[in-house]
């Protein structure tokens, strides 16, 4: 089996469209179509449903979607068992704590696959490093700043308390509420002086730094917490999530790189991977 139509294959179910995957992949759309074809025939299966906004994966495809990317797994394995190792360049990325597991992994995965040759070293945001994934509160006037996300915050509040049921949540429906305390957090902060002039209190049950812990904190029904909008953590159950009414919280988060400086290989490299997930967002 061809490993090339499979990698076209992963790249169409994960993109949804043909064009997607073609962009993805670096390559025109009807080298990705004829592949999907020959997959299709030597499989005997439809893998697709075609229809106006892309593709839609059939029963057939989301069974070799597991065992093809098993496969490429093994082949890339296979290849680095025989590969000869060459000189690693370091390279320091400075990440922020609320980024979300989801992003920071897929983020990782694109730019180390670009730059196979590079020693990447993960840091805190603040600290010294060629590049940064920051928001736009971190940034400073000796950097120049590539959106990548942009994010609502919400309230994370568990189902089993009586605010969940409310439609709408106002900030006065916050005091002597339990809540998980994130930081750092600028809209947290944000919130807090807001609350502060209403005189309006909350009941700390918890300390933490990571968006994944506060969520856990929720499920588990000990505080409210205020998290940005992310996908992967919509999907946490047993959590009701609800905007402030008639407050704004959002962020932007970016690639910071060094102003009036040549950017080296692999910064030009996680720029161009930053592009493109921002571009994948895009309609």
């Amino acid at each position: 089996m061809n490993l090339r139509a499979l990698s076209y294959f992963i790249a169409v179910v994960e993109r949804g469209s043909i064009s997607g995957a073609a962009k993805e992949c670096f390559i025109a759309q009807p080298s990705i179509s004829a592949a999907i074809s020959q997959l299709e025939a030597q499989l005997d299966t439809q893998l697709f449903h075609r229809h106006g906004k892309g593709v839609s994966p059939t029963e057939s495809a989301l069974r070799l979607y597991p065992l093809a990317q098993k496969l490429l797994n093994e082949s890339q394995a296979i290849q680095s068992l025989f590969k000869q190792p060459e000189p690693q360049t370091p390279f320091r990325l400075g990440l922020i704590r609320s980024l979300g597991v989801h992003r920071m992994s897929a983020l990782l995965k694109d730019f180390t696959q670009t730059c196979p040759d590079m020693e990447l070293t993960l840091v805190e945001a603040n600290e010294e490093a060629e590049a940064r994934i920051i928001t736009t509160s971190d940034l400073t006037t000796k950097e120049d700043f590539y959106p990548i996300w942009h994010d609502d915050y919400l309230l994370a509040i568990p189902s089993s308390f009586s605010l969940s049921l409310q439609s709408h949540i106002r900030l006065q429906d916050l005091d002597q509420q339990a809540f998980i305390h994130r930081v750092p957090c600028e809209a947290l902060s944000s919130l807090q002086q807001l609350m502060d002039l209403e005189g309006i209190q909350v009941q700390v049950r918890a300390r933490i730094q990571t968006i994944e812990y506060a969520v856990g904190l929720v499920a588990a029904g000990l505080g409210i917490a205020l998290i940005p909008a992310l996908p992967a953590i919509l999907e946490q159950r047993n959590i009701t999530y609800r905007p402030i009414q008639d407050i704004e919280l959002k962020r932007t988060v970016g690639l910071a790189l060094a102003r009036d400086k040549e950017l080296n290989e692999q910064q030009v490299q996680l720029q161009q991977v930053c592009k493109q997930i921002r571009n994948k967002k895009t309609p």
